[in-house]
């Protein structure tokens, strides 16, 4: 599990690709390796991956097609910049909301609305997600925890304090770049029971029975 707080943005070091695979290599700092063990999950762009090999301060990570083609680990060249978080482990502060790492799908910035202590990003919305990405609720753009600020039909936005542009890739993001997507579990888990009772009247009547017996 992660909480989508970003403790550093790291330079892919090198990229081994082969077909529907390839492996991703970054040079740790010290005290983000310390504890780091092979067969650890840490999120790479919000993407939950395992390390590999870890050999002094540089670590290896392993993607399948699958990964490549839904999330933006696929388009990555080495020197390219990514968020990372390792694990939470039990006790940590959750400073954002409860993650999987498994990222959804790919949206793309769409405008970026820069002052000096504040950055907007519209972000597109699109329809298979719609549902999930609500005024004020929580989202994971490329690992780093937010909230919604505004949605506008087919667009949403979100606010960053001078701490995310520093702390996150979203300090170098440009219109047209491909973030990787998970919706908040709670906010998914609440919309698709309520579809699935809108489309199936008899499990309604059944909950409403049940309650009624209550």
């Amino acid at each position: 599990m992660f909480t989508g707080i970003v403790q550093a943005r790291l330079a892919v070091s090198e990229i081994l690709k082969k077909e529907d695979f390839a492996s991703f290599v970054f040079d740790f700092s010290p005290a983000l390796i310390e504890g780091l063990q092979i067969g650890a999950s840490v999120a790479i762009n919000g993407t939950c991956l395992t390390a590999r090999t870890i050999d002094g301060l540089r670590v290896s990570f392993d993607a399948i097609g699958q990964t490549l083609k839904v999330t933006n680990l696929g388009t990555l060249n080495a020197g390219d910049i990514v968020n990372i978080e390792r694990a939470a482990k039990f006790g940590d502060e959750i400073g954002g909301h409860a993650l999987s790492g498994h990222v959804m799908d790919q949206i793309k910035v769409l405008e970026i609305i820069e002052t000096t202590n504040n950055l907007v990003v519209w972000m597109e919305r699109p329809d298979h997600l719609a549902p999930y990405l609500l005024n004020k609720g929580y989202v994971a753009l490329n690992g780093c925890s937010l909230t919604i600020a505004e949605v506008e039909g087919g667009r949403f936005s979100v606010h960053l304090i001078p701490e995310t542009r520093d702390v996150t890739t979203f300090g170098l993001i440009q219109p047209g770049d491909a973030i990787n997507v998970e919706v908040d579990p709670q906010t998914q888990a609440v919309v698709d029971t309520v579809k699935q009772l809108i489309t199936s009247p008899e499990l309604l009547e059944s909950l409403v029975g049940s309650l009624k017996a209550n």
